[in-house]
């Protein structure tokens, strides 16, 4: 799922411009291999019911090897999904000496995309293509930038001979952007080989930057909403429809989704989401400043609350929040509905239970006749406590490519492969070497894109993080 936070970037003052970078500039042989490998990954279209996962886990694979990795360092996991499609996902141990005493340290990231149809995009969105300081194509941004600089980064500290005083394991996942499957399975099935101190996930978290592309914060993603979807359904007798009913499937429906689409989820905050709040208001102006500590210090105020609907990602880390996706209704253009559905996807904030918002979903609907089904079985991650390496970690990285932008703890909106690691007992946290702004974010959209320099300087900021980690005594 989506990744860099950059909600308020278009409420920030800009200040320089930063000409745009050409991948011309970057002729290293570790940033050349990378540049191959993003194409490569790019190209394959790894989208649910492509069947292209298990190709891609074994390229990368071959990549290991090639770069001194031994056999039994690195292991392709193939899967069958409850859908039947086969999946794969890719675990490379970087083995320590064991001097720090300490467990390895996972790093995360998944192999599958969201699926783009070539005849809505601008560009071949399965070629990456470079243009105007950006590389375009699916994947580009979620999450196979993730795979590729984590990728080159494990192989260039191969290469230079870094031997890490304590373990460090990546772990690519298959199926992040449906099921989840092969997480579940990294963390219970293969537990052995992913078991760590903690997880930094290359899918979450990161730096937004200004209109003109200064850095303005670091977000440290420590936490994750709920992901559960409803499917609710009016049923009726139907008949033709040249005698119509009182009752009609299709408007009683619509009336319940119009009751959810006006109700508001209570305002809740945690210790992560109170701290972002905080942190944030130093930072944005007015109101959003005020807003952000009206809400820190009571979350009914309706005039925060007002300000802060203004901006939507603002919204999810304020409360639970349901959106109707689907709709299905009718089986003739000549005869009543019999019956109505819609699907409504919920991100509940922690803390909540899916079963709750159904009740609640069900009482706002108004409706005696709604049927509400739970689909799959959601799970509630918990909130990760913030570290101090880690906190450490992320600063230095930050600060070194980035300059001093503060960094702010936050709970994501959206779900990752991290709530599978959390369930687990794994504190988790987004991490991203990528700053960019709020009107280049296309994940899941057309024309995904990622900014040149950011890629590039991507793979100096995991070479920091992984360096100072593998040098710990």
């Amino acid at each position: 799922m989506h990744k860099i936070v950059t909600a308020l970037a278009c409420t920030l003052l800009a200040t320089t411009t930063l000409a745009a970078t050409s991948s011309a500039d970057y002729q290293k042989d570790y940033q050349r291999q990378a540049l191959d490998i993003y194409k490569h990954v790019v190209s394959l279209r790894t989208a649910a019911g492509q069947g292209m996962v298990p190709e891609m886990a074994d390229y990368l694979a071959q990549q290991f090897l090639d770069a001194g990795f031994t056999q039994d360092e690195v292991h392709v996991l193939r899967q069958t999904l409850s859908t039947g499609e086969e999946a794969a996902s890719l675990i490379v141990e970087y083995r320590g000496n064991g001097m720090s005493g300490k467990k390895p340290v996972l790093f995360l990231a998944h192999m599958d995309v969201v699926d783009a149809l070539p005849s809505d995009w601008e560009r071949d969105p399965f070629t990456l293509i470079e243009e105007d300081g950006f590389f375009f194509g699916r994947g580009t941004l979620d999450n196979k930038m993730g795979v590729t600089t984590l990728t080159t980064t494990f192989m260039r500290l191969k290469r230079e001979g870094f031997t890490p005083s304590r373990g460090m394991v990546l772990a690519f996942t298959g199926d992040e952007e449906t099921g989840m499957e092969t997480t579940r399975a990294l963390v219970t099935t293969h537990r052995g080989l992913t078991d760590a101190e903690y997880v930094l996930n290359a899918d979450a978290g990161g730096g937004y930057q200004d209109h003109e592309h200064n850095p303005v914060a670091y977000l440290l993603q420590a936490a994750e909403k709920t992901f559960a979807t409803y499917e609710l359904t009016i049923r009726n007798p139907g008949g033709h429809s040249s005698a119509p009913r009182i009752d009609n499937a299709i408007y009683d429906l619509a009336a319940v989704l119009a009751n959810i689409q006006a109700y508001r989820f209570p305002g809740r905050i945690n210790d992560i989401t109170e701290t972002y709040f905080r942190r944030m208001s130093r930072i944005v102006p007015e109101p959003v400043a005020t807003a952000m500590r009206t809400y820190a210090d009571d979350q009914e105020d309706e005039e925060a609350r007002a300000v802060l609907e203004q901006i939507p990602l603002q919204v999810g880390v304020t409360r639970t929040t349901c959106i109707a996706t689907m709709l299905r209704a009718g089986h003739a253009e000549n005869a009543l509905p019999q019956s109505a559905t819609a699907t409504v996807n919920c991100r509940i904030f922690p803390g909540v239970t899916a079963e709750d918002v159904k009740k609640k979903l069900f009482e706002i609907g108004n409706n005696p006749a709604l049927e509400i089904v739970i689909l799959d079985e959601p799970l509630e991650s918990p909130v990760s406590p913030m570290r101090e390496e880690v906190t450490s970690l992320v600063t230095d990285a930050t600060h070194a490519h980035y300059g001093e932008v503060p960094i702010i703890p936050y709970m994501a909106p959206y779900g990752t492969d991290g709530k599978e690691t959390r369930i687990a007992g794994l504190d988790t946290y987004g991490v991203s070497g990528l700053f960019m702004r709020d009107e280049d974010m296309f994940a899941h959209g057309l024309n995904e894109r990622v900014p040149v320099r950011s890629f590039f300087t991507a793979l100096e900021y995991w070479h920091q993080i992984m360096t100072e980690l593998g040098s710990e005594r």
